[in-house]
């Protein structure tokens, strides 16, 4: 069989394998993409980040939700929603991210394969089209960027159609009256948010005691509180034991000896690196749990030409830490001398309603570390902008040293909370202190004002600390 020679061989299309591959081709490399789906881009594109994101903006169009308690109105189109109104969005922009891919790809001149892919030694690559004869590539780096899939946990029916995971959930027929969200995670909580604003009754159930647990406990507390505003039974501390099927859906039978009974059941209970099919034993790459693969700070595995990145590594995963892991990964690969490193701290957006997003340090981890800090915050419904959009529970959080007012992390929770933390991100990176906030003149009405006023909050921390201190 003939073996094609590339520089670089990707396997998978998702937000890492696109910028993998565009970032070694546009520096001149021959490189070689694999897909075994139909279709570009991955989960992000197909059933995660951009669908979810859609669908969460569509329910909220749909039931009128953000239009509620404004002017005195109650909007509710909720029984005139049907699935095919929830997902026609959805389905547009998912169509135009492939088109996005394609078109991305093709200028860079990466070839793109279409098939399963396993290696057949440390660098050649089997791919096998579903039919047509299978095709051998030899890439002198590989790049391994397969992504992951939903984990399926034993106690959970899914031989029936009535329960979905976090794919098969945008293949619903029907809107049901009621579902159980099994899993308090990003995926859980997002999609636990936007059926609940459709009018749907919802029950969350998760293991822990409290949702979200890498967030500041202040956020994670108000994001458990707004669900709850929102109909959402949480069941926190609690596990489901067994499920039985009845004629209108489920018995769902927890651990604390409650029952719920719910027609449909979404199962968002984490997800598997996808490399079952890679053959990487025959390579001598150890696959971790679940899947994951480890790597050094340079993106490589036990072999040093190969490369993972994304989510088959783990933690984060979110689309855009795995582009970026992406473009370090080759530029490492290929010796680029040109994006060396990850930056050093990330932003975080759960896209919950409402929105949550934080970046740095929180109070929790502070206190782990020892380090000595003042607390400033703002709240939405004391700002004018706040105030005109109608968010009365959001605040914007900010965490200074106490010695020098360094701003070391900021947690929000609100309308457009995602798009807000910006503002503090590059204030972090930057090492900017309390200063670059009281100095700034901001747009108003605007949102980005409560950093002035969460600022102000703080220095008044650190002026009554002080004279607490001086008596």
């Amino acid at each position: 069989m003939d073996t094609k020679h590339y520089d670089l061989v990707v396997i998978g299309s998702g937000p890492a394998g696109e910028k993998g591959a565009a970032q070694a081709a546009y520096f001149g490399k021959s490189v070689a993409l694999i897909e075994k789906e139909t279709v570009l881009g991955g989960a992000a594109a197909n059933t995660g980040t951009l669908p979810s994101k859609t669908l969460r903006e569509t329910a909220l169009y749909l039931s009128g939700f953000k239009q509620r308690g404004l002017y005195g109105m109650e909007i509710s189109l909720k029984d005139r929603v049907t699935a095919r109104d929830f997902l026609y969005r959805e389905r547009l922009v998912v169509q135009s991210e492939h088109q996005r891919i394609a078109e991305n790809l093709k200028r860079h001149e990466v070839d793109l394969y279409d098939g399963c892919a396993s290696f057949v030694d440390a660098h050649t690559v089997e791919v096998k089209p579903e039919h047509s004869p299978p095709v051998h590539l030899h890439g002198d780096v590989i790049l391994i960027a397969t992504g992951s899939y939903p984990h399926h946990p034993d106690n959970l029916p899914f031989h029936d159609q009535r329960v979905y995971d976090s794919d098969t959930i945008l293949t619903i027929n029907d809107l049901p009256r009621s579902m159980l969200v099994a899993g308090g995670g990003v995926i859980g909580c997002e999609y636990a948010c936007m059926f609940a604003a459709l009018g749907i009754e919802v029950t969350l159930v998760e293991g822990r005691d409290r949702l979200l647990t890498f967030l500041d406990s202040d956020i994670s507390e108000a994001l458990a509180a707004a669900m709850k505003k929102l109909g959402i039974h949480v069941r926190l501390s609690d596990m489901i034991e067994t499920v039985d099927t009845v004629p209108e859906g489920f018995q769902v039978n927890f651990k604390s000896g409650d029952v719920a009974n719910v027609q449909n059941i979404l199962a968002a209970t984490g997800r598997s690196g996808a490399t079952d099919r890679l053959n990487l034993s025959g390579i001598g790459i150890e696959v971790g749990g679940r899947g994951n693969l480890n790597v050094n700070g340079a993106y490589q595995t036990e072999l040093p030409h190969v490369y993972a990145v994304g989510d088959v590594i783990g933690f984060p995963a979110l689309a855009s830490t795995s582009m970026e892991q992406a473009r370090i990964a080759m530029v490492h690969a290929f010796d680029l001398q040109y994006k060396t490193a990850l930056a050093p701290i990330l932003p975080y957006g759960i896209y919950t309603i409402p929105e949550c997003s934080m970046a740095g340090e929180t109070e929790m981890s502070l206190k782990e570390k020892g380090v000595d800090y003042v607390v400033g915050r703002a709240s939405y419904d004391a700002n004018a902008r706040g105030q005109i959009i109608g968010d009365d529970d959001g605040f914007v959080k900010l965490l200074f040293a106490a010695d020098d007012m360094k701003l070391l992390g900021i947690q929000i929770i609100g309308d457009n909370a995602s798009e807000l933390i910006h503002t503090g991100l590059l204030g972090l990176l930057s090492g900017a202190t309390a200063d670059l906030y009281i100095q700034t003149c901001f747009n108003y009405p605007t949102l980005g004002e409560m950093y002035k006023y969460a600022t102000y909050d703080a220095l008044g921390a650190k002026a009554r600390r002080n004279k607490d201190e001086a008596a």
